[in-house]
């Protein structure tokens, strides 16, 4: 399975759209078989999902996204995961245990609209600078 994780330097983005990059991870067996890194390819409706089916993913990984990018993700039979939050690596190590578990959308509708990545503010209480 390939997974792909909105990514913010060592953290999980908040915000899957406006992520500097996406880690794309290959599990099998309980173990990571490969791990990379892409840049995101910019922030346009259906982009990302169509990008990162194009990559392989089965699988995204987000703090979180808006009802509209999930079903664009679910039309390319990519299973959505938000509500997540921490280190990549920390996370990495859930999945390959089988206990990660996603969450509430850490994203309110409407917050992310419109600054693709270029947004330098965060609408999340809770986000903390890296």
């Amino acid at each position: 399975m390939r997974i792909a994780i909105s990514t913010d330097g060592e953290f999980v983005s908040a915000h899957f759209g406006r992520c500097p990059s996406f880690t794309l991870v290959d599990i099998g067996n309980g173990k990571v078989t490969k791990k990379g890194e892409v840049a995101n390819p910019g922030h346009q409706p259906g982009a990302i999902p169509q990008f990162l089916h194009q990559k392989g993913a089965n699988c995204i990984i987000a703090g979180g996204m808006g009802m509209r990018a999930t079903s664009f993700f679910e039309e390319f039979g990519i299973q959505v995961i938000v509500g997540i939050s921490g280190k990549i690596d920390d996370v990495i190590e859930q999945i390959k245990k089988g206990t990660l578990q996603g969450g509430e959308s850490l994203c309110k509708p409407g917050a992310g609209k419109g600054y693709g990545l270029d947004k330098e503010v965060c609408d999340h209480p809770n986000e903390k600078d890296y």
